[in-house]
């Protein structure tokens, strides 16, 4: 892309039918790299932010920046500072790399996209932690064809007229139960029809966050009214850059409140916490290798689900039948009197 050689390698990541491409770039920032060469990878980053996905990971080799309050001592660092917020990055590694300081990181324009981070270890002689993500493709959303009543449109008014129309007295006389209710569900349904709509169900609100209130969402909005604008021509890049940060600052406000609330509230509201925290989950464990009886170590589904079974089984063992047929058998059935449940226990 530049003139001026950088140590990077990018990488296009084709997707599959209904899914964008994901870009991803390795790269390898040399301590004493000069200004030059940064100004060429910033122009090299800030044309690939464009795109819808992207992951940027390598050694960085800037020691001093604090990312959790998004400061640094050195002007390099600052000026990579910078670079990250004017293109909306997310840096998602937690620990240091390398030493106690955070040399080595992974950058995203996407939110989600990369999970499960984890820290591997030194690969040979290297002084670095090897780290392992994985890059968490989306799903092709699937369209829903499942209709439902949209009560917001519903004549309620000529409901009822048409209910209060039937003479019930004469429809149900004589009639059991099952029949009367298919009667009235009959004339429920024909009522239904005609005076509440269809709509084909949609599943935007179940998926909703739950920091996402009315005043984020109108913020996101803006947020993509302003994206269109800038892509357009129509809206200056400091006005798009400026409403970016004050959604993606509101989100993040939002996000530590709820979470939080859910901590403090643990004890009492365990269920929304665990709620919580199994939705941010991107992957689901299965069940993993068992020993059996003999000692061997079970992979394969089937038998996994043999072992199991066997334990659950086992605790129906000859002891426990032996003592529940000395129970039985201590006990004269034949000439006991039967037991007697008096009106005020019912």
């Amino acid at each position: 892309m530049d003139e001026e050689p950088t140590e990077s390698l990018w990488v296009r990541i084709k997707g599959s039918t209904g899914a964008g491409d994901i870009i991803a770039e390795v790269c390898y920032r040399p301590p004493d790299q000069g200004d030059r060469a940064d100004e060429a990878l910033y122009r090299q980053t800030g044309a690939a932010s464009c795109s819808q996905a992207l992951v940027l990971m390598g050694d960085s080799n800037h020691p001093d920046i604090c990312w959790r309050d998004n400061a640094a001592e050195r002007k390099q660092s600052r000026k990579f500072l910078e670079c990250v917020d004017d293109n909306f990055f997310l840096q998602v590694i937690e620990e240091s790399t390398r030493r106690g300081a955070m040399l080595d990181l992974i950058l995203t324009n996407k939110d989600g996209l990369v999970g499960d981070v984890k820290l591997k270890g030194s690969l040979g002689c290297s002084d670095h932690e090897m780290v392992e993500f994985k890059i968490l493709r989306a799903a092709r959303r699937a369209h829903s064809k499942l209709t439902t009543l949209d009560f917001r449109r519903a004549d309620f008014g000529l409901f009822r007229d048409l209910l209060a129309r039937i003479p019930w007295e004469k429809a149900l006389a004589g009639r059991g139960a099952q029949d009367s209710w298919l009667i009235f569900k009959g004339h429920l349904l024909q009522a239904q029809e005609r005076c509440i709509p269809t709509k084909r169900k949609s599943s935007k609100n179940t998926k909703r966050p739950p920091w996402m209130n009315k005043e984020l969402l109108g913020k996101v909005k803006q947020k993509k009214v302003a994206y269109r604008g800038w892509k357009q021509g129509q809206v200056a890049w400091e006005e798009y850059r400026e409403t970016v940060r004050a959604a993606r600052d509101q989100v993040r406000k939002a996000k530590a409140l709820i979470e939080i609330s859910l901590a403090r509230d643990v004890k009492d509201n365990k269920k929304s916490f665990y709620r919580y925290v199994s939705d941010k989950r991107r992957t689901r464990e299965n069940v993993g290798p068992l020993w059996n009886e003999t000692g061997d170590l079970v992979t394969q589904d089937m038998e996994k689900a043999e072992v199991l079974n066997d334990f659950f089984a086992s605790v129906f063992t000859g002891k426990c039948l032996s003592h529940t047929a000395q129970v039985a058998e201590g006990r004269d059935w034949e000439n006991a009197e039967p037991p007697t449940v008096g009106e005020d226990q019912v």
